[in-house]
């Protein structure tokens, strides 16, 4: 149920323990089944009102304390429920808390509510009431596996309160007949449970392929680094969102000096050598929310966030530093290469993504022209940008470690 809704995960040991899907199921795909409980809510309503009309209309029959126990029962249940819910929904749109733990308790209570009235129509023997009760219980196991199939074991218990009754009221009612019940519940508790196993880890493995296939088609193959598309949603990301447009994001396009003579001289395997260990090198030195990609050939770029143009620059010499320290090739061979950054600062009438890529481009362009190993900012004129240069030579290491 992806719906952008983030809800609570359970806390009680109980409640974890109903809702475990797997030692091995992660931890964002089990957030997604605990989102899914609250879901399929045309489900949910089917079944309180079905279990209100089948309760109310046994207590017009029989207007006894027992029956009108169970309608009373059903409507403060209802209530809750419904109230628990809507309050879930809407925490879970602030991120707020969603009250998982109680919502599962409510879902137990109300299964045995459904089992209490089964259990009472056999009791006394109206078997116009029993048989009301039986038929809506039998939808109601049904409904319940298909609605928690993000929990297995929540289903089981649920399953158990609401059909167990029905197999225990069987003994009471003094008729043969009913012995195929307390026969048939057992069997049908067990294929219920299973079935709803088998769902979950269908479910959980579907998700996971999905998941995997959102991760091939946004990373490179080669290096493990956002692709083109990574970079691409990453960028809109920075771009569309409310906290981006306070502080300025940096965007670092690099492309290799040296990187065809190394191909043509060691062959193409070592080239794949070389882009793997810049892209280790790039990824130590990133912070967690910041997005490294190679989008083709040598060419990489580095998307940060809350950086100004100063602190970009810095980063950018940093990279040119480690980057050119020598590679170790698989036959001992030591190489090195260099890079050549453009550097563009995504802040006002920058603030989209291609005109942030185009102006990275255009310093990329002028960081080639002057020889590369070097950086250049978008927006630097000529004369001004040659002298940042000349500094970061002068810098050295001191400059490196400000990064």
């Amino acid at each position: 149920m992806d719906t952008g809704l983030k809800f609570s995960l359970p806390k009680w040991r109980l409640t974890r323990w109903l809702t475990h899907s797997g030692h091995d199921t992660p931890a964002d795909i089990r957030a997604a089944l605990i989102a899914s409980l609250f879901g399929t809510l045309p489900i949910f309503a089917g079944g309180v009102i079905n279990t209100l009309m089948i309760s109310g209309v046994v207590a017009w029959r029989r207007p006894e304390p027992l029956y009108i126990s169970w309608l009373l029962l059903e409507l403060v249940l209802a209530i809750i429920r419904v109230t628990i819910l809507r309050s879930a929904l809407r925490a879970a749109a602030k991120g707020g808390n969603t009250h998982t733990d109680v919502y599962i308790l409510l879902a137990l209570l109300w299964a045995f509510s459904v089992g209490y009235g089964v259990f009472i129509t056999f009791l006394n023997g109206d078997w116009l009431a029993a048989t009301l009760a039986g038929v809506s219980c039998g939808a109601m196991a049904g409904g319940i596996c298909f609605r928690n199939y993000g929990a297995p074991r929540l289903v089981g218990v649920m399953i158990f309160l609401s059909l167990g009754p029905m197999c225990l009221g069987a003994l009471f009612t003094g008729e043969y007949v009913t012995a195929i019940v307390f026969i048939q519940i057992p069997f049908y508790l067990v294929s219920m449970s299973i079935a709803s196993h088998r769902l979950n880890r269908i479910l959980v493995s579907t998700m996971l392929a999905e998941r995997d296939s959102e991760r091939r088609a946004s990373q490179d193959a080669l290096t493990g680094l956002a692709n083109r598309s990574g970079l691409q949603a990453a960028l809109e990301r920075v771009c569309s969102s409310a906290r981006g447009q306070d502080s300025a994001a940096a965007l670092l396009y690099m492309d290799m000096d040296d990187f065809k003579r190394i191909n043509d001289t060691y062959g193409h395997a070592a080239g794949d050598q070389v882009l793997i260990t810049i892209a280790q090198r790039m990824r130590s030195m990133l912070r967690v929310d910041d997005v490294a990609a190679r989008i083709g050939g040598d060419e990489f770029i580095v998307l940060v966030t809350g950086i100004d143009a100063t602190s970009a620059l810095r980063l950018g010499e940093h990279l040119l530093r480690d980057a050119s320290q020598p590679i170790t090739l698989a036959d001992g061979t030591r190489v090195s290469v260099g890079l050549s950054i453009g550097i563009s600062i995504m802040s006002g009438a920058n603030r989209s993504p291609q005109a942030a890529l185009d102006s990275a481009d255009a310093a990329l362009y002028r960081a080639k022209a002057r020889g590369g190993r070097c950086c250049a900012v978008a927006g630097v004129d000529e004369t001004e940008a040659e002298a940042e240069d000349t500094a970061v030579d002068s810098r050295g290491a001191d400059t490196a470690a400000l990064a």
